[in-house]
């Protein structure tokens, strides 16, 4: 008997259910402080930094449109971005350029889109990095899976 292969419906699927019960969120636990030789992962975590700071410049700019039911996604992306940046020490001291660039006009059907493609993302910079670090991003990264299929489809 052949195995049966999963649809990418049923892996989002798992993926949501995953991240609601892991509630979203990044991990409590202290990780050590990066040392020197963290280069690459120095690197990786500006990048995701400057990610998750124009996630939540997408998502504000809705809620301040008046879509005020997307203010508990954005909050996880704030709750992710604290989390990144207690693993940076003396982390970005100005905000990236992409964190100061005027937000384009957005809509859900974007910000879904944007969501999708950071989920995707992360699975490909899960290669290299430190168990705790790697652990991080995949929690990120499902709960970014997560949003794609609950954000709502109207304002």
């Amino acid at each position: 008997m052949r195995p049966r292969s999963l649809s990418r419906r049923a892996v989002l699927a798992g993926g949501a259910a995953a991240a609601a019960l892991s509630g979203c969120g990044a991990s409590d636990t202290p990780q050590p402080s990066p040392t020197p030789s963290d280069d690459p992962e120095r690197a990786l975590l500006r990048q995701l930094i400057a990610d998750k700071q124009h996630t939540i410049a997408l998502y504000s700019a809705l809620i301040a449109g008046g879509a005020t039911k997307l203010t508990p996604f954005r909050d996880r992306h704030q709750a992710h971005l604290d989390a990144l940046r207690k693993r940076l020490p003396g982390g970005p001291t100005t905000p990236s350029a992409s964190a100061t660039a005027p937000v384009p006009k957005t809509s859900l059907s974007r910000l879904r889109e944007a969501e999708r493609r950071s989920a995707a993302l992360r699975v490909r910079q899960l290669a290299g990095v430190s168990p705790q670090l790697a652990q991080l991003i995949a929690a990120i990264g499902a709960c970014e899976a997560a949003h794609v299929l609950a954000l709502p489809r109207s304002a």
